[in-house]
């Protein structure tokens, strides 16, 4: 089997962020963005996907969150794409429900090639540690858009903020598992015979 590995760097003025991942990995991660809350989201990410991450983020955040969770999450759907390869044998679409207490959310994803990402999380406060609400549904769309997906992520119910996002990022990481599965087939998984 061809390994789906890839490595990926940014530089620019106001990041420098290198990651490194295996789509068939066991879900182990070293995640450094300098942003507590994103490092946990982007933990819980590889922990139920089963895929393995290294990234390490020095960012600006002597001005704010926005640079760093932004371009993280560039990076990473990024090289996700990339170790995506050509998009053959795999399961392209996954679905997955996740509660955390109180708190459901939902995520169905389609490595489609055509990026879109509809999110509503219905976050209230202004931020969870040192991460602003706002910018939570910022890296999911970014996600979306760097790993060339299609992506609806909703929670249905829930009151306490941190349960919402995480049980987000953990529905998402389960239809993600879904839908990079490796399949007994080498065709595109497309009935145009490209993504």
């Amino acid at each position: 089997m061809t390994p789906r590995t890839a490595i990926r760097e940014r530089r620019t003025g106001e990041t420098k962020i290198n990651v490194r991942l295996d789509l068939d990995g066991t879900g182990q991660s070293s995640i450094r963005t300098g942003i507590g809350f994103l490092d946990h989201l982007l933990t819980a990410l590889a922990r139920h996907a089963r895929i393995d991450i290294e990234l390490s983020c020095d960012g600006d955040l002597h001005i704010d969150d926005h640079h760093t969770a932004e371009d993280c999450a560039i990076v990473l759907g990024s090289a996700i794409d990339a170790a995506l390869g050509e998009r053959v044998g795999f399961g392209r679409f996954g679905s997955a429900y996740a509660p955390l207490d109180e708190s459901l959310a939902r995520a169905v994803i389609d490595f489609s090639g055509r990026p879109h990402a509809e999110v509503s999380l219905g976050l209230t406060r202004e931020a969870i540690g040192g991460l602003a609400c706002e910018n939570i549904p910022h890296v999911l769309r970014s996600l979306a858009i760097s790993m060339r997906a299609t992506l609806h992520v909703d929670v249905i119910r829930g009151e306490n903020d941190h349960h919402k996002a995480e049980a987000a990022f953990k529905a998402l990481a389960l239809a993600m598992r879904m839908a990079i599965a490796r399949t007994a087939s080498s065709d595109v998984p497309s009935t145009k015979g490209s993504l």
